[in-house]
């Protein structure tokens, strides 16, 4: 039976989940640990993360406000939705015998570059949204399917990269950017959720705790920080954040692995 501590700590630990995800990415890195270290193997951790995750998206694709900006840049996505989708299908059956301590290097130098170019080159985050830049190109359209094979074979990361891509190569702004990627991870999450809900592999009790706080602190981050004034600044500091903690855990193998 879970313990009145175990419910505080699951919203509390959902809510800065829900929030970092909606500002940036990576909240599963808080939420997956969480679910482990209150006992789920990591399958049954895994598959209940995704209660939260549904609840996440879906709150915030709610709480935005339905502007004009907002109405536009959800049909920008439309191009970049069947790419992220068709890859992800692809990444999830993917059967790929890479080792874990290699994968996760691989992964954090690639972090490592997109932190330097926050750091060293911070204009190129906080551009406007450049309308003249062709963003339906078969360069981007497959830049996309790659990210969602990426999405679906792995997953950690994925709003980092798909902020990357946004901004980097298609220029949109950062806060743009988010927008389109609350609107891909909500129609992203949907089959996941649905696969791992018939395969009688979650935790509802525990998901649905978790579910409360990821929802909450997606809310918060919807209506609070995507439409500040100052959204593209927030969500680099954010961003850079993220990236660090990412860094050290994609590291953590090889240290332990090396300091034996």
């Amino acid at each position: 039976m879970i313990e009145w501590y175990e419910l505080i700590v699951l919203v509390f630990g959902g809510f800065l989940a829900g929030l970092i995800n909606v500002v940036a990415g990576n909240g599963s890195a808080i939420t997956l640990p969480l679910l482990m270290w209150l006992g789920l193997d990591a399958n049954t951790a895994n598959a209940t993360n995704r209660v939260g995750g549904i609840f996440q998206t879906t709150s915030a694709i709610i709480a935005l406000n339905k502007t004009k900006r907002v109405k536009y840049m959800i049909r920008q996505s439309y191009f970049i939705v069947p790419p992220i989708l068709i890859g992800a299908i692809i990444g999830a059956n993917l059967a790929v015998d890479i080792p874990e301590s290699i994968l996760s290097v691989c992964i954090g130098t690639v972090m490592i570059g997109l932190l330097i170019t926050i750091l060293s080159n911070p204009k190129k985050w906080l551009i406007p949204t450049y309308r003249a830049n062709k963003k339906k190109t078969p360069k981007i359209w497959i830049a996309y399917f790659g990210l969602g094979l990426y999405g679906g074979f792995i997953q950690m990361g994925f709003g980092i990269f798909f902020l990357s891509i946004s901004v980097l190569m298609a220029k949109y702004a950062l806060k743009d950017g988010n927008i389109m990627k609350l609107f891909t991870a909500f129609l992203m999450t949907i089959p996941s959720f649905i696969i791992f809900a018939l395969s009688d592999s979650i935790d509802w009790v525990y998901g649905l705790t978790l579910a409360i706080g990821t929802a909450s602190g997606a809310r918060f981050g919807a209506k609070k920080v995507v439409h500040h004034p100052k959204a593209s600044a927030i969500t680099r500091k954010v961003l850079i954040a993220v990236i660090l903690v990412a860094i050290i855990k994609m590291y953590q193998p090889l240290v332990l692995e090396l300091t034996r």
